[in-house]
């Protein structure tokens, strides 16, 4: 995707209408929402170099066919380091797997922004795994229009009789500060390993992967008193070209 070069005085708008979801996999879709991101710099999503300090691409076990470079082992579907905040307990069944790159960027705050969308991730599938769209770590990590994208979702999930198991790799993280309690955030997943399961039956759906198996998320978060960094608008594009392998 090509790079969009911004001044200070100068927002980028990204716009993307509600999308009907097929719940193939699962992904997090935003309604209507715009997200204005200020800054100094040139943002590329989900293409180029990432401004962590790390070039590195992450390589799923068992993911022999994937095109995506390969260096040193991701984290796993582990939580990031406490921080002395309390947060709600998050725990996870062991058939689903959660791989994280480039967590580290090198700047505290732009790491702390990374480790609390880790968290919000984990949040969220946790809701929707027990079907809960009431679970208080939604509210903790998501706040405003972030809020009721995030239990709308679970809802989906939990209206149509399903959970999810497998593997989702989040890659290409890049973090826009703006100010000392603002961030926009953009990543990419890739679901090509996950698969939805009906919630009565157990039945997993293994149909195989496509393009559409590859998400772009673009979010815009805010740090509240507490220190935590919540979802206020979060957009998605599935099958986007930037994402692909």
């Amino acid at each position: 995707m090509p790079s969009a070069s911004m001044s200070s005085s100068v927002a980028f708008l990204i716009e993307h209408p509600r999308e009907i979801r097929t719940l193939k996999t699962h992904t997090r879709f935003g309604a209507g929402l715009a997200l204005f991101v200020a800054a100094s710099m040139s943002l590329t999503a989900c293409g180029g170099d990432s401004d962590s300090g790390s070039d590195s691409k992450d390589k799923i076990k068992g993911a022999e066919t994937s095109t995506q470079p390969t260096s040193p082992k991701p984290s796993a579907s582990s939580t990031p380091m406490d921080d002395g905040i309390d947060r709600p307990e998050i725990k996870l069944p062991g058939d689903v797997r959660h791989v994280f790159e480039g967590r580290t960027t090198g700047d505290p705050t732009k790491d702390a922004v990374l480790a609390d969308n880790e968290r919000n991730i984990l949040a969220e599938d946790d809701a929707i795994l027990r079907g809960d769209p009431k679970a208080p770590a939604l509210s903790f990590y998501n706040d405003g229009e972030g809020l009721i994208g995030a239990v709308n979702w679970v809802q989906k999930f939990v209206d149509a009789d399903l959970s999810f198991t497998g593997t989702v790799r989040y890659f290409n993280r890049r973090v826009v500060l703006d100010g000392n309690d603002k961030a926009a955030l953009s990543y990419c997943g890739d679901e090509s390993k996950a698969h939805n399961k009906n919630r009565k039956t157990g039945e997993v759906d293994k149909s195989a992967p496509s393009a559409n198996s590859y998400v772009f998320y673009n979010s815009r978060l805010a740090k509240n008193e507490k220190g935590v960094w919540q979802v206020t608008k979060l957009i998605s594009e599935r099958g986007a070209k930037a994402c692909q392998p």
